[in-house]
């Protein structure tokens, strides 16, 4: 059998980074190589019903063990990297880790301290695969992907273990938010799954936030500066006071567990033009719902302010608390808890201050809670992984398979 940790080193060998607002789904070709890859291996393991599409997807079941009939159980994780950093020529590391500073690249004084990364201090005795500071790593979510596949050659090697018919899917573009968008739940054929996209070993999650994405769109009108007064309106300056009458201390600087938040993410322009690009979060769906209120009625402002049309306003739903619909399947949660404890795991349940995969699956008709991967810093060059956590959630998925 390979072993998680060479399935790991192979698949953060390819590039798989999504890309924002792109049209298609898979937003970057490149994507298709690695789940083509995956293909093969699953056909090559002995999988059945191994299928991709267009849309860069990766299906495929691994059959119930003779007299199980326990109903489909899915697992799920994503191919892609963050756009937040390069995953390209990815330069990993194995560190036999003893306490102290991980110097990542001594040539650009890049290093990883206790002081810093307070979780190294649970890391001592492990190894520790990291990066050499100028890419990510690609944990998130190749190390979700590396674990459901040995976990599926382990099943698929022991036909004397009694286990559930298991659904395998790998999605394309989870990390741009349009992961699900083609995701065929009917065809996936379980009737619930877990998304393998957390991070330190005994993470599990059922809540998330709710989530919108808004767009100002501020038109402004440029003046020569000399003649300007009382004419002028600059675009940048109106997005500027539309920032400033958000509540400061509802940022996500200021906030955490359950609180909400606005979030500016970009912006650019010109007197003329300016666009501010927001994201806005919520646990709870009424606060929610607030936020957006709050929201518009600040753009209405400055429109009774400098003119019906200055700030027009884009905003789009993307996705909501997958506890909505996870409270009515409290098995998932209560089979997840039970198997790490057998396996000497301490649960460490708490919301996501973002989502997944599984909060959109899970208003799909899929209930879809998320399971730790075991890595720390996703999306920068700190991100970093043990071994032994790999190992760990493999014997994880294992032990749900066969429940």
């Amino acid at each position: 059998m390979r072993s998680v940790k060479e399935r790991f080193l192979e698949y953060i060998t390819f590039d798989t980074q999504s890309k924002d607002d792109a049209g298609p789904v898979p937003s970057t070709e490149k994507q298709r190589k690695l789940a083509e890859r995956l293909a093969q291996e699953l056909r090559e393991l002995g999988a059945e019903d191994v299928r991709t599409d267009d849309h860069c997807y990766v299906y495929a079941v691994i059959p119930a063990a003779a007299g199980n009939s326990a109903p489909p159980l899915g697992f799920i994780s994503h191919i892609d990297t963050a756009p937040a950093m390069s995953g390209a020529d990815v330069k990993a590391r194995l560190v036999h880790y003893d306490g102290g500073d991980i110097v990542l690249n001594e040539a650009l004084g890049i290093a990883m301290t206790p002081e810093q990364f307070p979780e190294l201090a649970g890391q001592v005795g492990k190894d520790i695969i990291v990066t050499d500071g100028t890419t990510l790593l690609g944990a998130d979510d190749k190390a979700g992907v590396a674990e459901i596949m040995t976990m599926a050659e382990y099943l698929l090697s022991h036909p004397e273990i009694s286990h559930r018919e298991i659904r395998i899917g790998f999605t394309p573009d989870e990390e741009v938010g349009r992961g699900v968008d083609f995701f065929d739940v009917e065809g996936f054929g379980a009737q619930a799954a877990y998304t393998v996209d957390g991070g330190a070993v005994g993470e599990l999650e059922y809540e998330n936030f709710n989530a919108a994405n808004a767009k100002l769109s501020i038109h402004g009108l440029s003046i020569h500066p000399g003649s300007a007064k009382g004419r002028m309106k600059n675009a940048l300056l109106i997005g500027m006071e539309f920032e400033r009458m958000l509540p400061e201390q509802e940022k996500p600087a200021y906030t955490e567990g359950y609180e909400g938040f606005f979030h500016l993410d970009s912006m650019e322009g010109s007197v003329e033009e300016a666009d501010f690009v927001y994201i806005i979060r919520d646990h709870d769906r009424a606060a929610f719902e607030r936020r957006k209120q709050l929201f518009c009625r600040t753009a209405d402002f400055l429109n009774a302010k400098y003119g019906g049309g200055t700030v027009e306003v884009a905003l789009k739903d993307v996705y909501y608390n997958m506890k909505e619909k996870l409270d009515v399947h409290p098995e998932l949660i209560e089979n997840a808890e039970r198997a790490m404890r057998e396996l000497g795991i301490e649960p460490v349940i708490q919301p996501i201050r973002g989502g997944t995969d599984g909060a959109r699956l899970s208003f799909m008709g899929l209930p879809c809670p998320n399971l730790c991967t075991g890595g720390y810093n996703c999306h920068g060059k700190y991100e970093h992984i043990a071994v032994q956590d790999m190992e760990k959630v493999v014997e994880l998925l294992i032990r749900l398979a066969c429940g």
